[in-house]
């Protein structure tokens, strides 16, 4: 049996310290996840339930690739973020066993066309157009768990052309890490290969071509784009 049409190439990461791939399914993003992002985009940082969106597989964008400025948008925003990689699927995940569904960390940018994501929210339509574009998330290589441990805290941060622009602490989350798999494992039966953007400090803001994004999270990795 063959493919009518042939099929694209899996998008994947490298693995820290390995010649191996972390074959990438789904992206899944979790919105206003550290309390002075939601002040900053006019909403109340109570803990409220989480609330996801997301990213086709092919919106992946690994390291060392550069960031194209999409057309269609005039106000391209960068969103710096702690990265989860599911190694191990299943649905209605216990908050004290998400940890051993996850194979490792990474760290990714959930780029936002803002104009076309508020145009959307005035309208009340999908967000789609705004955060599901090509090359909308760029990721570093996956950090193995078995080595690095699962953060829980530390230092993140983020510089535009030199200049810090965001930071802040993964203690800072709303909804840690187990938190957010367990709520989303609710909501879809998770499969090997997802990836679980967990969320941005406050401090997002507008790129422009010739822009070069550098971030790290602390124990974990780093990430530079180039936007292009």
């Amino acid at each position: 049996m063959a493919y009518v049409v042939t099929p694209e190439p899996i998008p994947a990461l490298p693995v820290v310290g390995t010649a191996d791939l972390f074959p990438v399914n789904r992206i899944f993003c979790v919105g206003r996840n550290y309390a002075d992002h939601a002040r900053e985009m006019g909403h109340d940082p109570d803990r409220e339930p989480p609330f996801f969106f997301l990213k086709p597989g092919h919106a992946l964008l690994p390291q060392g690739r550069d960031f194209p400025y999409p057309s269609s948008s005039q106000n391209v925003h960068y969103e710096f973020e702690l990265v989860a990689a599911i190694g191990k699927g299943g649905a209605d995940i216990r908050v004290e066993d998400a940890l051993n569904h996850i194979y490792g960390y990474a760290v990714g940018l959930d780029m936002t066309r803002r104009d076309l994501q508020l145009q959307a929210q005035k309208l009340a339509r999908p967000w789609e157009p705004g955060k599901a574009f090509d090359f909308s998330a760029p990721c570093s290589a996956v950090a193995p768990a078995s080595k690095i441990g699962h953060p829980k805290k530390g230092p993140l941060w983020l510089e535009r052309n030199g200049k810090r622009v965001q930071s802040s602490d993964l203690a800072a989350l709303i909804w840690n890490v187990p938190e957010i798999i367990s709520q989303l494992s609710n909501l879809f039966a998770l499969t090997p290969g997802d990836l679980v953007f967990t969320g941005t400090p406050a401090g997002v803001g507008p790129v422009q071509r010739g822009d070069v994004l550098h971030g790290s999270v602390e124990g974990v990795g780093e990430l530079t784009v180039s936007i292009v």
